[in-house]
């Protein structure tokens, strides 16, 4: 419980350290950002689609496909929910490990994957003021109609947003520790950076799979848990009755991958020999 307390008073201090640096280092924040941009490319293809006719005949509101207002309000939805769910410690973890700088982090008081957290968690505010009000505005111009009116699905929507980082910064993390094992664990990631661009919303709404029967099976992933859902949930295009199930799905992700980021953490650092640093 000491032990616990002392990361909660000192957890403030590491945001606003992990924050300095963000601003220290913006121009690499930038970059980052710009590597999360894919929504509004798919909105210009999609946009260029609908030219001819509703997209995804069938899959939208009352069956009848997406309009133009709905591509856009559903595209920029998915473009500030990856700015703000999104994390890169895979990297940060694969160049520690493997430089043996980690053994530093392993000195301090505060837990290394605590510290992880803060420091992805320090550089949201930064991409947030660069995105978000572009962003808010070109959806409320242009797709405000189209926003959930339910207050239970605004009431839900912070939690949601905390789940889908979660499950993004935990699978991160559990990849980050297999380098304690693997020469390069960048390649798992490759995977499940697959499974995420085409089974989670990200690139275009599940609504639009075919066969039907694939959507439901979609919806127990967690991908879709890290995109899919939280959009659908902004623009009401799952019904009430479903969302606090999918809430259940998404938390039960978030604490099984902890369990599993935990599991792999302390087999990983038992075998973890620090050279190079």
């Amino acid at each position: 419980m000491s032990r616990l307390g002392a990361t909660l008073r000192a957890y403030p201090t590491l945001l606003k350290v992990g924050f300095a640096e963000s601003v220290a280092y913006r121009a690499e924040t930038i970059v980052w950002m710009l590597t999360n941009t894919m929504p509004l490319v798919n909105l210009a293809l999609w946009s260029a689609v609908e030219d001819s006719g509703p997209v995804g005949a069938g899959s939208g509101p009352g069956g009848r496909g997406f309009d133009q207002a709905e591509l856009n309000a559903y595209f920029l939805g998915a473009l500030i929910l990856r700015q703000l769910t999104s994390s890169w410690v895979l990297w940060e973890m694969e160049r520690e490990i493997r430089l043996g700088l980690l053994s530093m982090r392993l000195l301090r008081p505060i837990h290394p994957i605590v510290c992880y957290s803060a420091e992805n968690l320090s550089a949201l505010p930064l991409r947030a003021a660069l995105v978000l009000p572009v962003a808010l505005a070109a959806l409320w111009a242009s797709g405000a109609e189209r926003l959930n009116p339910d207050p239970l699905a605004w009431a839900l929507l912070p939690v949601v947003v905390v789940g889908a980082w979660l499950i993004n910064f935990l699978a991160n993390t559990a990849m980050g520790t297999l380098n304690f094992f693997l020469d390069k664990a960048l390649s798992v990631f490759n995977l499940w950076l697959l499974g995420y661009f085409f089974l989670s919303g990200y690139m275009f709404p599940i609504a639009w799979f075919k066969p039907a029967w694939f959507i439901p099976v979609i919806r127990w992933l967690p991908f879709y848990s890290m995109a899919g859902f939280p959009v659908e949930l902004l623009l009401g295009l799952r019904p009430r009755e479903e969302l606090l199930r999918a809430l259940a799905v998404q938390w039960g992700y978030v604490a099984g991958l902890a369990l599993l980021t935990g599991s792999l953490w302390r087999a990983g650092v038992r075998r973890f020999n620090a050279f190079g640093a």
